[in-house]
């Protein structure tokens, strides 16, 4: 099925009936109007990190100003509470964000924004809404979306635009999961490709901070406005929340906190760790993750969904040692990938969790080979070496921790994950692995969301992975099939709130279904 520009149109109206806001709401006044030069709204509005009693909800104005936030269980705002005023400045590039508390658990939230300019408190803007329903405190299905890779390889905003995030709207899941490669820092956006065919691919919109690498603040903080430009973006982003997390073109490619620049021309900045606090600060400004008062700008957490899903997001780059670890036999710092702190952290709250499904949401791909240096094949990116063998290097630090899962009988624990550019279910069974102590469980790639599509990637079997099911680009790791060639891919996960089951989908952005499996939840007495 491909969603045509009616088809949109037809969804949105659609969205106003069932209780949604209708498109002329977004236009009514919420306080005085002032003068005709008032606040303007310049990317839509963002919810996330949503649980049963609580949500971020986000936006950004033109100029310093006044946020009037409002929310309410009726799309009329009925018996609306009121939140207290914020300000948003330069300081945060005028982009503001609030945690909502003390939500009902499975209710529809509506929220809206006005903005008053800090210099006339009489211009006050016209209101914005948004929307997202609270987790569940009972059994209900819950479905949800997951993939990554947004405005990859110089493919930008063309008179599509991002369609794939059209279609997940169209699905209207209960949240999305963006699996990293949220933007791509260091990819600079052309006006235009001549693609391989002879076809011309034009960017209908570039802005400044897209046309080279970004290594200052603003240069960062432009690679999020450019993806909020794209309508079918801001529209998902209004009815759905998007949970976050980042992979390595938030800053640059194969990054870790110990890569050198200092051969590297492209980089005026040499510190890898500078560019990194720019642009740790620009995630956080410009998507709705929650603070972690504990650990400012820590990205991995845990997303409670109600008492069928937990959801951790785990954070493949902040913590990890160089990619020439070397293969280690002995685990130590050097050979991490998650890092001390955050292992501790995930296996305490996997013992914690009581939700039937624990997803683990992985920016990287567990059992595939991802070289650092592609040519030379050298430098491990992810956890695998590619020398199928026992354990070494960072495998030793997923072994530890796949073997913590097998003796503390944590069952039902599935995959997400992204970073490949195709889409792919895999199964690791201990029978084929070359190390067998833990549970078998499934990983599930999709991706992108639009960015160039690649080929498909060898599989180390220390871990023992079996492919199910691969589409992928023809041809190998270079390919880059631009979006228009339609293999843009996400997935759909439900869980059903009577037999618990997990029906897992692979999709592509025409809304085609490639390939579901369905999975039995594992009770341990």
């Amino acid at each position: 099925m491909k969603l045509t520009d009616t088809t949109r149109r037809r969804f949105l109206s659609s969205i106003g009936a069932v209780g949604g806001f209708a498109a002329a709401s977004l236009v009514m006044p919420y306080y005085a109007r002032g003068s005709s030069s008032r606040p303007i709204f310049t990317s839509g509005v963002q919810s996330g990190d949503v649980d049963a009693t609580s949500g971020m909800i986000w936006t950004r104005v033109d100029r310093p100003s006044r946020l009037f936030v409002e929310y309410s269980t009726s799309d009329k705002f009925a018996n609306a509470v009121r939140l207290a005023p914020i300000d948003v400045t330069p300081e945060a590039d005028l982009a503001g964000k609030l945690l909502l508390r003390d939500l009902p658990p499975d209710h529809d939230i509506f929220y809206r924004f006005a903005a008053a300019d800090l210099q006339d408190v009489n211009s006050v803007s016209e209101r914005i809404h948004g929307q997202f329903r609270t987790a569940p405190s009972n059994r209900r299905t819950i479905r949800f979306a997951w993939s990554g890779d947004t405005a990859g390889q110089g493919w930008g905003i063309d008179d599509e635009g991002m369609r794939t995030y059209q279609t997940i709207a169209y699905h209207r899941p209960d949240f999305m999961i963006h699996s990293g490669d949220t933007i791509y820092a260091d990819n600079p956006m052309p006006d235009e490709i001549r693609l391989r065919d002879g076809g011309l691919w034009k960017n209908r919109i570039v802005i400044e901070e897209k046309r080279d690498i970004a290594q200052t603040l603003d240069q960062f903080r432009g690679q999020w406005k450019y993806n909020l430009l794209d309508e079918h973006v801001k529209d998902l982003n209004a009815v759905c929340p998007v949970f976050y997390q980042w992979d390595d073109h938030e800053i640059l490619n194969n990054w870790s906190p110990s890569t050198d620049l200092r051969d590297n021309d492209r980089y005026k900045e040499k510190s890898v760790l500078t560019l990194a606090t720019r642009a740790s600060r620009a995630f956080h400004e410009m998507t709705p993750i929650r603070y972690i008062a504990a650990e400012p700008g820590r990205i991995y957490r845990k997303v409670s969904y109600g008492p069928l899903l937990d959801i951790f997001f785990v954070d493949l780059r902040s913590y990890r040692g160089p990619n020439d670890h070397g293969l280690d036999q002995v685990l130590t710092a050097k050979s991490r990938i998650l890092g001390e702190g955050q292992v501790a952290w995930l296996k305490r709250e996997l013992v914690r969790s009581t939700a039937t499904w624990k997803v683990i949401a992985c920016d990287m791909p567990v059992g595939l080979v991802i070289w650092d240096d592609y040519g030379k094949r050298r430098g491990s990116e992810s956890f695998s070496n590619g020398d199928n063998g026992a354990p070494l290097g960072r495998e030793l630090e997923f072994a530890d921790l796949l073997r913590f899962i097998r003796d503390a009988a944590i069952s039902n624990i599935v995959w997400l994950t992204a970073d490949v550019h195709y889409t792919a279910a895999h199964y690791y069974d201990p029978a084929k692995a070359k190390f067998r102590e833990f549970l078998p469980f499934w990983e599930f790639v999709s991706g992108p969301l639009h960015s160039g599509t690649y080929g498909a990637q060898e599989l180390d079997m220390t871990f023992g992975p079996e492919v199910r099911f691969i589409k992928a680009a023809p041809g190998g790791a270079d390919t880059n099939l631009p979006p228009s060639a339609g293999l843009q891919f996400f997935g759909l996960v439900e869980i059903d709130g009577q037999t618990e089951q997990m029906t897992v989908r692979l999709m592509d952005r025409n809304d085609t279904e490639l390939w579901r499996t369905v999975i039995d939840p594992q009770h341990v007495s």
